[in-house]
């Protein structure tokens, strides 16, 4: 039976090509959205969202009707193509592809859907050879889900307008932002685009894995106030706040301490933020 201190399990010391692969596959999934997925101003057709099973793109609408949507199950290890109508095709995540050659056999199927158009390879061409640990996938994937429940349960306790929880494929990381009323102007190319302020909140699981909370604009102010928890402010290379996910493995509280830790940077960025 599960405990309370297994809420943020350990990654294994040898869990990084797994993670690579995972990384190269999300590549070629969010692939099929990239092109087919209506577009969002904020690039949100192009994340996956976390589901009960799985990470799951956006609907795809098909030519001839209905839609589709491409999703990583890691209760079976399967990236699986599920058209609103008809029979689901497998793939499955151990079998050792390329990342190119894995998008590749999406687009293929995406194809028989009548899905065609061009395609950006420089996202997910990658012919690196790929191992898949079902073990180390499912650590991450508990891990995941608890994560995403926590920053839910944030989430939902924000006024305002916030942003889906998402994971990026191009930074494999998992996260959300709150907007601020405060809007940035800048001119580019001659014309003045305005930009509202904002807060992510995030977790990176690659190397030295850790969660991130980092207003923009970021406030000079900010870091001479304390942190919860052992979170510090960053100003090297990025501004905003880290936490270790190293601090909080195997802690019974882990998943009320990651809660404090989002709430006070919220509180104290959030003015900073506001018009």
């Amino acid at each position: 039976m599960a405990t309370a201190g297994d809420f943020l399990p350990e990654f294994p010391s040898d869990w990084e090509p797994t993670r690579a692969t995972l990384h190269a596959y999300t590549h070629g999934v969010s692939a099929l959205a990239r092109t087919h997925a209506p577009a969002h101003p904020k690039w949100w057709h192009t994340s996956l969202k976390v589901s009960p099973t799985g990470l799951v793109t956006e609907p795809i609408p098909l030519p001839d009707g209905g839609e589709l949507r491409v999703r990583m199950h890691f209760d079976r290890h399967l990236v699986v193509i599920e058209p609103q109508d008809g029979a689901s095709i497998e793939f499955d995540m151990t079998a050792g592809d390329t990342g190119t050659e894995f998008a590749d056999r999406l687009i293929e199927v995406a194809a028989g859907f009548g899905l065609t158009g061009e395609y950006d390879r420089d996202k997910f061409e990658n012919d690196e050879p790929r191992t898949y640990d079902k073990t180390h996938a499912s650590t991450f994937w508990r891990a995941l889900t608890n994560v995403a429940s926590v920053f839910e349960a944030h989430r939902s306790s924000l006024e305002g307008s916030v942003s889906p929880l998402q994971l990026w494929p191009h930074g494999f990381d998992l996260s959300f932002e709150w907007f601020g009323t405060r809007v940035e102007r800048f001119e580019e190319n001659g014309e003045v685009q305005e930009y509202p302020s904002q807060l992510n909140l995030g977790f990176y699981p690659t190397g030295d894995a850790y969660f991130y909370s980092n207003p923009w604009p970021f406030d000079e102010s900010l870091p001479a106030n304390e942190l919860p928890h052992g979170a510090v402010w960053n100003t090297d290379g990025w501004q905003g706040t880290k936490l270790d996910y190293a601090d909080l493995v195997g802690d019974p509280d882990a998943a009320t301490k990651l809660r404090e830790y989002a709430a006070a940077v919220f509180e104290l960025a959030s003015p900073t933020l506001t018009a």
